[in-house]
């Protein structure tokens, strides 16, 4: 959510942000609409101020005999009276209108943000690591897989396209890579373990900017609840509405949850294969830091990503994304892709976010510095640490044998129970 104070001071600056954005000016209209609101709470303000002096001057009036001045008075209490429902519902009404515009628009990009429209204008920042050079044609993942377990016509039949069914050594290697990242971002990068709800409430979506503008990328329930997209959602809504002491900063928070997208944006793309679910698992990162850290933080924890990939083995590349191609609530955005040989392309494994106070606004977290009465919003970063699924992509891809097998990472060996090769049946 924006800070109507700073639109008030820099409605230049806010229109020049949106419109690296895409998007035209607003500071005109939504300034209008805090005036409106202003002056009417004002007036609210005037009016119970001199309903409460005419109260008192009753009595007075009526101490000194003065029945006529108590008459008017008591007139003038009653006018307003009837007057004040009528400012308080405007103000209500005001108050929701300019709310839901600051709550509408999305997040600033920071000044060393790329300027761009969509992906074809991302800077590429670094690449770690060689691709494999194959003495046979690499497949994709989806003609590999379904001979090691990877069962997507299983998967459709019980709940239709985007959902996939792992069985035996397939479903040991999906949960090997789980439990392998969410114990190296714990051990390794200094994360606190969680274990979060799958369902939180409309409230929560709103503090993280999922609603109310992509509900449709979402699955609602039958009683009002909704499935998490990501555990960023149940994370960084730990914080909200509280007030947290110096000391407590940074929190840094990780969590390994099914996540549950309806891909409404995504009709057409990735239908083969199991790199755009319905339904996958991830291990998130989320951060909460005071406003001067979160740019070394969003440094940190990009690089807490990279290293489950190095730790892999597998080569990847990182972007800092364009103004255009940020998600809604970002400010300043890295990406990681890994090398896809069967594809022959890098692809989005890990996204990282410094999200500034944008979110923290929406969710009113906030801190109290060491020394200071007063309080400030804190800072939220989120970044996947990685797509599990994704992940074991990269791995059928980059580690398939010309007889269809493909060998075990060894920092994945001890979590596979001794298999070091996945077999086709």
């Amino acid at each position: 959510m924006h800070d109507i104070k700073f639109i008030r001071d820099n409605p230049e600056a806010f229109d020049a942000g949106l419109a690296r954005r895409g998007l035209e000016s607003l500071s005109g209209a939504i300034l209008t609409l805090d005036a409106a609101r202003r002056a009417v709470a004002t007036a609210m303000q005037e009016a119970q101020g001199r309903r409460n002096e005419a109260s008192k001057a009753i009595g007075a009036a009526m101490g000194r005999g003065d029945k006529d001045e108590a008459e008017r008075l008591k007139a003038e209490v009653a006018g307003l009276k009837d007057s004040l429902p009528g400012l308080e519902q405007e103000d209500r009404e005001l108050s929701v209108q300019l709310t839901d515009a600051l709550a509408r628009y999305p997040n600033l990009p920071a000044a060393e943000v790329p300027e761009g429209e969509d992906e074809t204008q991302n800077i590429e920042v670094s690449r770690w690591g060689t691709p494999r050079s194959f003495a046979f044609a690499p497949k994709e993942h989806a003609d590999i897989g379904p001979a090691l377990g990877l069962d997507f016509e299983t998967g459709a039949a019980i709940s239709g396209a985007r959902f996939t069914f792992l069985r035996g050594q397939m479903a040991r290697l999906q949960r090997a890579l789980g439990q392998f990242m969410i114990d190296h971002q714990t051990v390794s990068n200094g994360y606190t373990e969680c274990a979060t709800p799958l369902l939180v409430r409309e409230e929560s979506l709103f503090g993280t900017g999922q609603l109310p503008k992509f509900a449709e990328d979402n699955f609602q329930t039958t009683d009002g609840r909704w499935l998490i997209p990501t555990a960023e959602v149940s994370l960084t809504n730990s914080v909200r509405e509280q007030i947290l002491a110096d000391a407590q900063l940074p929190l840094r928070m990780t969590a390994l949850t099914p996540c549950f997208r309806s891909e409404a944006g995504a009709a057409g793309k990735d239908t083969r294969g199991y790199i755009r679910q319905h339904q996958f698992e991830k291990v998130e990162l989320v951060s909460i830091t005071r406003p001067d850290d979160s740019e070394a933080e969003h440094e940190r924890m990009t690089q807490a990503a990279e290293s489950v990939l190095q730790a892999l083995a597998l080569p990847y590349r990182k972007l800092l994304l364009c103004a255009g191609d940020m998600g809604f609530t970002a400010k300043k955005t890295y990406d990681l892709e890994v090398w896809l040989p069967g594809q022959n392309a890098y692809r989005e494994i890990s996204s990282c976010s410094n999200c500034g106070d944008f979110q923290a606004r929406r969710m009113n977290a906030r801190y109290r510095p060491e020394g200071q009465k007063g309080t400030e919003f804190v800072h939220t970063l989120n970044g996947s640490g990685l797509a599990v699924g994704r992940t074991l992509v990269a791995v059928l891809e980059n580690y398939q044998q010309e007889d269809g097998s493909v060998i075990v990472p060894d920092v994945l060996k001890p979590y596979m129970g001794g298999i070091d090769r996945l077999v086709p049946n």
